[in-house]
Protein backbone atom coordinates (compact mmCIF):
# COMPACT_ATOMS: atom_id res chain seq x y z
CA UNK A 1 0.00 0.00 0.00
CA UNK A 2 1.64 3.43 -1.45
CA UNK A 3 1.85 6.20 0.64
CA UNK A 4 1.74 8.62 -1.55
CA UNK A 5 -2.37 9.26 -1.86
CA UNK A 6 -2.23 10.56 -4.84
CA UNK A 7 -1.12 7.51 -6.42
CA UNK A 8 -3.13 4.07 -6.41
CA UNK A 9 -3.04 1.86 -3.60
CA UNK A 10 -1.30 -0.86 -5.42
CA UNK A 11 1.44 1.59 -7.41
CA UNK A 12 5.11 0.13 -8.51
CA UNK A 13 7.53 2.25 -8.71
CA UNK A 14 7.35 3.43 -11.96
CA UNK A 15 4.20 4.92 -10.63
CA UNK A 16 6.45 6.98 -8.81
CA UNK A 17 8.24 7.40 -11.77
CA UNK A 18 5.81 9.00 -13.38
CA UNK A 19 4.29 11.03 -10.95
CA UNK A 20 7.79 12.73 -10.41
CA UNK A 21 9.65 12.27 -14.11
CA UNK A 22 11.86 15.35 -13.22
CA UNK A 23 13.67 12.87 -10.82
CA UNK A 24 13.03 9.88 -12.09
CA UNK A 25 14.85 10.75 -15.44
CA UNK A 26 18.15 11.43 -14.15
CA UNK A 27 17.69 8.68 -11.91
CA UNK A 28 17.16 6.24 -14.44
CA UNK A 29 19.97 7.38 -16.47
CA UNK A 30 22.53 6.24 -13.46
CA UNK A 31 20.62 3.05 -13.40
CA UNK A 32 21.20 2.31 -17.60
CA UNK A 33 24.98 3.63 -16.89
CA UNK A 34 25.91 1.71 -14.16
CA UNK A 35 24.09 -1.29 -14.37
CA UNK A 36 24.49 -1.87 -18.02
CA UNK A 37 27.37 0.61 -19.41
CA UNK A 38 30.61 -0.90 -19.67
CA UNK A 39 32.39 -2.51 -16.53
CA UNK A 40 34.75 -5.24 -15.11
CA UNK A 41 31.36 -6.48 -13.79
CA UNK A 42 28.68 -8.58 -15.76
CA UNK A 43 25.21 -6.89 -15.69
CA UNK A 44 24.35 -10.45 -14.27
CA UNK A 45 26.90 -9.61 -11.67
CA UNK A 46 25.82 -6.26 -10.97
CA UNK A 47 22.15 -7.60 -10.93
CA UNK A 48 23.67 -9.88 -8.27
CA UNK A 49 24.75 -7.30 -5.84
CA UNK A 50 21.36 -5.20 -6.47
CA UNK A 51 19.48 -7.84 -4.91
CA UNK A 52 21.95 -8.68 -2.51
CA UNK A 53 21.86 -5.50 -1.02
CA UNK A 54 18.16 -5.17 -1.92
CA UNK A 55 17.68 -8.49 0.56
CA UNK A 56 20.33 -7.63 3.30
CA UNK A 57 18.00 -4.61 3.67
CA UNK A 58 14.88 -6.40 3.62
CA UNK A 59 13.54 -4.53 0.74
CA UNK A 60 11.01 -7.27 -0.73
CA UNK A 61 10.51 -5.26 -4.06
CA UNK A 62 13.63 -4.79 -5.02
CA UNK A 63 14.81 -7.82 -3.98
CA UNK A 64 12.44 -9.45 -6.05
CA UNK A 65 12.87 -7.50 -8.74
CA UNK A 66 16.62 -7.52 -9.14
CA UNK A 67 16.71 -11.50 -8.02
CA UNK A 68 14.53 -11.87 -11.45
CA UNK A 69 16.90 -10.17 -13.17
CA UNK A 70 19.74 -11.38 -12.09
CA UNK A 71 18.13 -14.74 -12.81
CA UNK A 72 17.43 -14.10 -16.19
CA UNK A 73 21.01 -12.97 -17.02
CA UNK A 74 22.21 -16.16 -16.11
CA UNK A 75 22.93 -16.13 -12.09
CA UNK A 76 21.38 -19.42 -11.05
CA UNK A 77 18.24 -19.31 -8.83
CA UNK A 78 19.60 -20.84 -5.48
CA UNK A 79 22.47 -17.94 -5.46
CA UNK A 80 21.21 -15.51 -3.49
CA UNK A 81 19.56 -17.66 -0.35
CA UNK A 82 23.37 -19.34 -0.29
CA UNK A 83 25.00 -15.62 -0.67
CA UNK A 84 22.71 -14.70 2.48
CA UNK A 85 23.51 -17.74 4.37
CA UNK A 86 27.11 -17.46 3.50
CA UNK A 87 29.27 -15.74 1.67
CA UNK A 88 32.21 -18.21 2.10
CA UNK A 89 30.40 -21.52 0.58
CA UNK A 90 27.99 -19.33 -1.43
CA UNK A 91 28.05 -21.07 -5.11
CA UNK A 92 29.99 -18.00 -6.99
CA UNK A 93 32.92 -17.20 -8.33
CA UNK A 94 36.08 -17.09 -5.81
CA UNK A 95 36.74 -13.08 -6.72
CA UNK A 96 33.39 -12.26 -6.02
CA UNK A 97 33.12 -13.17 -2.37
CA UNK A 98 35.51 -10.05 -1.26
CA UNK A 99 33.45 -8.13 -4.11
CA UNK A 100 30.06 -9.41 -1.84
CA UNK A 101 31.59 -8.90 1.33
CA UNK A 102 32.45 -5.45 0.55
CA UNK A 103 29.14 -4.82 -0.35
CA UNK A 104 27.50 -6.60 2.75
CA UNK A 105 29.93 -4.23 4.84
CA UNK A 106 29.16 -0.82 3.19
CA UNK A 107 24.88 -1.65 3.42
CA UNK A 108 25.18 -3.30 7.18
CA UNK A 109 28.07 -0.88 8.65
CA UNK A 110 29.32 1.72 5.97
CA UNK A 111 31.54 3.71 8.86
CA UNK A 112 33.47 0.70 9.71
CA UNK A 113 34.58 0.18 5.72
CA UNK A 114 38.27 -0.20 5.73
CA UNK A 115 41.29 0.15 3.36
CA UNK A 116 41.66 -3.47 3.98
CA UNK A 117 38.40 -4.24 2.84
CA UNK A 118 38.69 -2.49 -0.51
CA UNK A 119 42.29 -4.30 -0.90
CA UNK A 120 40.41 -7.64 -0.50
CA UNK A 121 38.42 -6.82 -3.17
CA UNK A 122 41.72 -5.72 -5.55
CA UNK A 123 43.87 -8.63 -4.32
CA UNK A 124 41.09 -11.05 -5.99
CA UNK A 125 42.26 -9.57 -9.26
CA UNK A 126 39.54 -7.11 -9.32
CA UNK A 127 40.61 -3.64 -11.78
CA UNK A 128 39.65 -0.19 -9.31
CA UNK A 129 36.51 0.23 -11.73
CA UNK A 130 35.22 -2.88 -9.99
CA UNK A 131 35.52 -1.92 -7.01
CA UNK A 132 33.70 1.71 -8.12
CA UNK A 133 31.03 0.13 -9.85
CA UNK A 134 30.43 -2.28 -6.52
CA UNK A 135 30.28 0.38 -4.26
CA UNK A 136 27.97 2.74 -6.21
CA UNK A 137 25.63 -0.33 -7.20
CA UNK A 138 25.55 -0.79 -3.16
CA UNK A 139 25.12 2.82 -3.14
CA UNK A 140 22.09 3.21 -5.26
CA UNK A 141 20.40 0.64 -4.03
CA UNK A 142 20.60 1.56 -0.67
CA UNK A 143 18.61 4.59 -1.76
CA UNK A 144 16.44 2.57 -3.84
CA UNK A 145 15.50 0.83 -0.79
CA UNK A 146 15.01 3.31 0.92
CA UNK A 147 12.69 5.17 -1.28
CA UNK A 148 10.67 2.48 -2.16
CA UNK A 149 10.35 1.66 1.74
CA UNK A 150 9.82 4.97 2.88
CA UNK A 151 7.40 5.64 0.25
CA UNK A 152 5.02 2.00 0.97
CA UNK A 153 5.67 0.48 -2.47
CA UNK A 154 5.03 -3.29 -3.10
CA UNK A 155 4.31 -5.90 -5.53
CA UNK A 156 3.93 -9.62 -5.97
CA UNK A 157 5.92 -11.96 -7.72
CA UNK A 158 4.48 -12.07 -10.72
CA UNK A 159 5.29 -8.04 -11.07
CA UNK A 160 8.87 -9.24 -10.19
CA UNK A 161 9.18 -11.31 -12.89
CA UNK A 162 7.44 -8.66 -15.41
CA UNK A 163 9.51 -6.32 -14.60
CA UNK A 164 12.86 -8.68 -14.89
CA UNK A 165 11.46 -9.25 -18.63
CA UNK A 166 11.23 -5.42 -19.17
CA UNK A 167 14.93 -4.96 -17.27
CA UNK A 168 16.68 -7.50 -19.86
CA UNK A 169 14.88 -6.73 -22.91
CA UNK A 170 15.08 -2.85 -22.79
CA UNK A 171 17.59 -2.61 -19.56
CA UNK A 172 16.92 0.98 -17.43
CA UNK A 173 16.34 3.31 -20.67
CA UNK A 174 13.16 1.22 -21.29
CA UNK A 175 11.58 2.24 -18.25
CA UNK A 176 12.62 5.96 -19.11
CA UNK A 177 10.92 5.87 -22.31
CA UNK A 178 7.73 4.85 -20.38
CA UNK A 179 7.25 8.01 -18.49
Amino acid sequence: MTYLPSLPQDAVLLDVFRAYPETARPLLDYHEALLRGPSPLSVAERELIAAYVSALNACRYCHGVHQATAEAFGIAEDVLAALLTDVRTAPVPEPMKPLLRYAAKLTLTPAKITAADAEAVLGAGWPEKALHDAAAVCGLFNLMNRLVEGLGITAGEDYCRASARRLTSSGYAGLKDRL
